[in-house]
Formats: C-alpha cells, structure tokens, sequence
C-alpha cells in the first residue's frame, strides 16, 4: 500500500502539495452506477475552503472541483474517479526566506533531510493541510455511497484552546451547526470565535478537539487484529496534518474508571440487541457493535504564528530568529471538522466494500 494511499477496496490516493499547481485524490473501487457530479462534491470543499472571515487564513482559494475521469453520462463507471481542484491563490515567494530555517512546529527539518533537500518547501508542500482537500473530496463519494445503507456522519468541534461545549454528545446529525466554528453549543461557539480572535491579535494560534458520530454502522465491522474498525479510523485521522491524538469512547477517560463503569451492559431495546451505556464508543476488538460510533481528535494550534521564535540557519549551523508571515489560520479546528468527517466516511465505505454489504454495481 502507497504511502498516500487510505482503504484496500476503496481506495483513496492522494495527490499535490500547498503551492502546486493541483491537489487531487484518485478514488480506485467506487462501484459503478453512483449518481456523481462536481454539485454532489462542491458542498464539503466549500466547508473546508480557506478565506472564509476573520477566523481563516486569508488565502482565497475557489476550490472548485473537476471530475477529470470515471463519471459517463452522469453515473460512476466503476473505473477510478479522478478529482482535482487547482492552486489558483499560491504564493510561494514568502517561504524562499525559509528554506533554510525550519519553522518550529512544522515538518520542514525532517522532511528536509528525509528527501535531502528536494521535498517542496512552499507553505510545507505534501505537509500542508492543504493537501486535505483531497481527503474531503473523496469523503464526499464516500457519504454517498454510504447514505445508501442508511449510515449518517457528522463531525463537530468540541473544545478550541480553553473553551469547551457544554455537550460532547451532538445527537441531532441531520441539522449540523452552522457557525463558524462548527460548534452544537452556541454559547461555547461565540467563546470558541473570540478566543482565535484574541490567539491571533496576540500573533499566536489555538487547537482543539472534534468529535465525530456515525450512526447506522451495522455490528461486525473491522479486521481484527491488525486492521480492526478503531485502528484503521486512527491511522485515516492521523494522515491529516495536525492532529496529535485520537479516541473512542471514553477514551483516555477509562484509565480512570472502574471496570463496572466502563463496561457496556448489554440490553434489548425495541426488540433490538444493543448497550446500555456507549462508553466503548461503537467498537469492541476492533469490530463494530451496532452502536453509536464516537471518536475525538485533537488537533494542535497551527504552527505558523507571528510572534519570534527560536530555529537554526542550515546553511552556517547557527541558531537565530524568525517570524513566520504569509497567510495562516489562527485556529484549523473549524476548517478540519469537514476532514475528520470525510476520514470516517472513506474508512467505513471501505469497510462496507469489504463486508459485501455494497454492490459493485448501484441499480
């Protein structure tokens, strides 16, 4: 498997890099017959697209989707789709100055002896997270292809720096949030929009935390033990740049609950096998348990920021200063909820592929 590459039987290769002329996604697996048009796709990059007010970076990209191949006549062929935007606001010139000094917080120094210098350095290249606007295109088929089984997805944001919503449960899926911040919890979310205000006045950034929910995931999902439902959603979430932690459930939570707390009885309700409590998160041993998928990711403030700090100058080995300029988000936690909800639909469209419960053919 590519090392850009997500899924076995849906499988997702991304392509591009910040200040490239395209960033794209080769969708390999899609089943034939799926009603798809640029309108279908638009909708979620247009969540993620960058310039949108005070709390985005002010990069002003259209984002506006190209299916390059594999739709005839409106209708998926069961070849691979092929789906580009271009890089239409790229600027590169401010990152000459920095091609030397790797910015703290960023994969520059690594990246930079890991490809001996040849890695694309504009605005972190294959490192930035601008390449996530592959993954949202390929979520997007993915949601479609899911809505087939009746499976609905929602992410949203949680907490940002200190400020937290009230409820980490967001149960009404078909009407998500439509603030900024993409927060169910109104008071928390005019908090969450002043707090990246006041981060970026300061020169400085915030992160935070997005909860993703699926509901309608059929029991016995995943293929433990190597490639359980729990494991392959961590390994899609931490291919987003940014994102430092992940768990289900209770999380990291469990470390401090008894374990007649933490288990799940198991009831019947409306004549209908399921749990009690949902502490596991929808997933035991790495399968699916019918129940409620729930996952957190943390998501670290945004490395770039105005205020001075500490590098090396490659060039004589000497430690010095910069400031990082250009265009940067003070907070991506708002922009990065559509990604988290395009990971899970890519990662459980697969998994629907793998347990036949998909036809290769839509009719």
């Amino acid at each position: 498997m590519s090392s850009n590459q997500l899924g076995q039987l849906f499988s997702v290769s991304s392509f591009g890099e910040s200040h490239g002329r395209v960033v794209g996604v080769i969708v390999d697996g899609c089943p034939a017959g799926l009603p798809l048009s640029e309108a279908d796709l638009q909708p979620d990059l247009d969540r993620r697209r960058p310039g949108q007010g005070v709390l985005s970076t002010p990069r002003r990209e259209a984002d506006r989707v190209e299916i390059m191949a594999g739709v005839l006549n409106g209708y998926t062929t069961g070849a691979p789709l092929c789906l580009v935007i271009a890089n239409q606001d790229a600027d590169g010139a401010p990152y000459e100055a920095l091609k030397y000094k790797p910015r703290p917080g960023h994969a520059d120094y690594p990246a930079g002896k890991k490809y001996s210098g040849f890695a694309d350095y504009r605005g972190g290249g294959r490192f930035s997270g601008r390449i996530t606007a592959s993954w949202v295109m390929a979520g997007s088929v993915a949601k479609k292809l899911l809505a087939i089984l009746g499976i609905k997805i929602a992410a949203y944001t949680i907490a940002i720096g200190d400020v937290e919503a009230a409820t980490s449960s967001y149960l009404d899926l078909d009407n998500p949030s439509q603030n900024p911040v993409s927060c169910p919890d109104p008071e928390a979310a005019q908090k969450m929009a002043q707090a990246i205000v006041n981060a970026a006045g300061a020169g400085d950034s915030l992160g935070g935390i997005i909860e993703v929910t699926a509901r309608g995931v059929p029991l016995g999902w995943g293929e433990p033990v190597v490639d359980g439902l729990d494991g392959a959603l961590a390994r899609a979430f931490f291919a987003i740049p940014a994102v430092k932690g992940v768990e289900f459930g209770a999380g990291f939570g469990a470390a401090r609950l008894r374990g007649s707390e933490n288990n799940d009885d198991w009831v019947i309700r409306d004549g209908k096998v399921c749990t009690d409590t949902n502490q596991a998160g929808g997933i035991l041993g790495g399968l699916s348990n019918a129940m409620p998928l729930v996952a957190r990711v943390v998501v670290k403030p945004t490395p770039s920021i105005g205020q001075e700090q500490r590098t090396i100058d490659l060039r004589s080995m000497t430690e010095t200063t910069l400031s990082i300029e250009g265009r940067h988000d003070p907070c991506i936690v708002p922009r990065a909820v559509v990604v988290v909800e395009a990971m899970t639909a890519i990662v459980l469209c697969d998994f629907a592929l793998r347990a036949q419960v998909l036809p290769r053919v839509i009719v």
